[in-house]
């Protein structure tokens, strides 16, 4: 299909000019023509190429974005205006996004610190993280497909090879063979299995391995056994082509890149967590290794390949479900060892009916009023002294198969610092103390407990402090007073 001019109308929409001429659809800036009020956003059109020699897979790829588009709502996706139908002449019309894609920075002549390369993985991984709550993955995250705007959110752009788990997947009907980027598709793609979130975290790594290092990780295979190769090849390690990649970052990187998904981050909302908090990941061999793994390993993993079964993947929301992240907000002061006990007892509890669950341990503190000179050394005293205090606070607990974090936050008001360190971090469920923090009221009712029960965007679980021992000794045999169990009844769910 030959390039539209400008002045072109469609559907009562008018052509500005050709933003972009891809491989597979051509995309215009784009206005209504007349008389339809201003929707308050730019527009571009998407009409994908139809020329005898494009593939089945173009027109396939038009009908699985027209079908998933107008699905999606949220920041980190362009919001869908119009579409056109197949007979007459097919299009999408959705939000133009202003920004940069990833191969901005890939085409830069230097490499990006690791502080910028965490950045933009952490961006990437919340706006995947946002698809899979929608039961969608991507399954062709690639840097022309991840736009960064000017505030930092990353827009995910190009849904033709997307899968929806309440929607046919039309891509796995009609093509029999592997669909996808060569140089980002995932192992278990390869093989055809479609709609495994674990699929859009491995291409993320692809993705900070390039940033990292320049090169990609597998190359860009050409055949069928070039892509197979994945299924048991681990890349050179980040290290051995850019000795500046942190251990803590390569760790990253080449756990998103396992061939086997149960090894990878189990959701991208564990994948940000880590890229937002470096000083919390835990380095293994991973992140030490300056040398690929040997001919033995490959082998080994080699005969693993060849007689693995891939079995469908459950829901994406299924998944997530099984991963959560919670948060534990642990008071520094004026609380009770009984009070700190019952906290401990219900993370315990929390944990222990969610083997995936990864653990935040958080505390707020008052800013810091010393001096000029010595502020710098007196804060990180500051911050180690509360450090260790949460790491023997959480001691007791089995933490065998989590993570955990401890993490310790400066603000004047407490319950605002744990909701947005909630909306942060993508935390499923808050767990916190009912009575008053060990801070002075807010308000006359309005204590940190409950409004970060009201203002938190997932549950909280307020735990009350257990009654003095006198208190039981009185009640009737078999009876538990209100709270025994260190539970309070106020559970508030999104």
């Amino acid at each position: 299909m030959k390039l539209l001019e400008p002045g072109t109308e469609i559907d009562g929409f008018r052509i500005r000019e050709c933003i972009h001429a891809g491989g597979m659809a051509h995309i215009y800036a784009v206005t209504y023509a007349s008389g339809a009020p201003d929707p308050g956003f730019a527009m571009a059109m998407k009409i994908p190429r139809m020329t005898q020699g494009d593939g089945a897979e173009t027109i396939v790829s038009f009908e699985v974005e027209l079908q998933i588009l107008p699905t999606l709502s949220g920041p980190h996706v362009p919001r869908f205006v119009a579409a056109g139908d197949l007979v007459r002449l097919p299009y999408l019309v959705m939000e133009y996004v202003p920004g940069r894609t990833l191969q901005h920075w890939l085409d830069e002549p230097d490499r990006p610190d690791a502080a910028s390369i965490a950045r933009l993985g952490a961006a990437t991984a919340l706006a995947a993280h946002s698809l899979h709550q929608q039961n969608v993955c991507h399954l062709d995250l690639k840097p022309a497909n991840v736009l960064i705007k000017d505030d930092g959110t990353a827009v995910l752009l190009d849904f033709g090879l997307s899968c929806h788990a309440h929607y046919p997947d039309l891509l796995a009907e009609e093509m029999r063979t592997a669909v996808g980027s060569p140089a980002w598709i995932a192992p278990e793609q390869v093989v055809g299995v479609r709609g495994d979130l674990r699929s859009d975290i491995f291409a993320i790594g692809v993705m900070l391995y390039e940033l990292a290092t320049g090169e990609l990780p597998f190359g860009a295979p050409v055949t069928r056994g070039g892509l197979r190769q994945r299924l048991w090849m681990t890349p050179a390690p980040p290290r051995q082509h850019n000795p500046d990649v942190p251990e803590w970052l390569q760790e990253v990187i080449l756990r998103c890149l396992e061939p086997e998904a149960s090894r990878r981050y189990p959701s991208a909302a564990h994948l940000a967590f880590d890229l937002a908090n470096p000083d919390q990941v835990t380095i293994t061999e991973r992140g030490r290794r300056l040398r690929g793994v040997g001919f033995r390993e490959h082998l080994r993993r080699w005969i693993r390949a060849a007689g693995m079964q891939y079995e469908p993947s459950p829901l994406p929301a299924q998944q997530l479900a099984e991963v959560p992240i919670l948060m534990v907000a642990v008071p520094h002061r004026g609380t009770t060892d009984a009070a700190l006990y019952a906290l401990r007892q219900a993370v315990a509890r929390s944990l222990g009916i969610r083997p995936g669950a990864r653990l935040a341990c958080v505390t707020v503190i008052s800013p810091s009023s010393s001096g000029h000179a010595d502020q710098a050394r007196s804060e990180t005293s500051r911050h180690r002294r509360h450090l260790a205090r949460l790491r023997q606070w959480a001691a007791p607990l089995d933490l065998q198969g989590h993570q955990a974090s401890f993490h310790v936050l400066e603000a004047s008001d407490v319950a605002q610092a744990l909701v947005r360190y909630a909306q942060g971090n993508q935390v499923t469920m808050i767990i916190l103390g009912a009575a008053t923090h060990g801070l002075q009221l807010q308000r006359f009712i309005d204590t940190v407990p409950i409004r970060v029960a009201r203002d938190a965007p997932c549950t909280v679980i307020l735990v009350k402090e257990p009654p003095p021992v006198r208190a039981l000794a009185g009640a009737p045999e078999g009876a538990v007073p209100a709270g025994a169990d260190g539970v309070d009844g106020a559970v508030r769910a999104d």
